[in-house]
């Protein structure tokens, strides 16, 4: 049976999902390392800044991922890294010029 989505259409939506509290998206953040698109399925590796965030807030990020990918028939399945220290600046320079006042 032919998907009917492509990597790239996934890697579109994925693109458009906003952090909730900077004014920027997951990607221009750095979030999102990989977007894996198998069968029926979409991995979608997606990187802290520090891996002790609560629980609510990593829920929250994974539920804005797979909002994004509800148009399409995938499951969705989000695995977290920590960044590296080039990401984790980039990701603290931006917060503090995005923030969401």
């Amino acid at each position: 049976m032919a998907n009917s989505y492509s990597k790239e259409k996934i890697q579109q939506a994925i693109l458009q999902v906003k952090h909730p509290e900077i004014n920027s998206t997951l990607a221009e953040l750095r979030m999102i390392k990989d977007v894996t698109v198998a069968e029926e399925k979409v991995i979608i590796t997606m990187s802290l800044p520090i891996m002790g965030i609560p629980d609510i807030i990593k829920n929250y990020l994974v539920t804005s991922v797979q909002d994004a990918l509800n148009k399409f028939t995938v499951k969705v399945e989000v695995k977290f890294v920590e960044m590296d220290q080039n990401d984790r600046d980039e990701f603290a320079r931006l917060a503090q010029e995005k923030w969401i006042v």
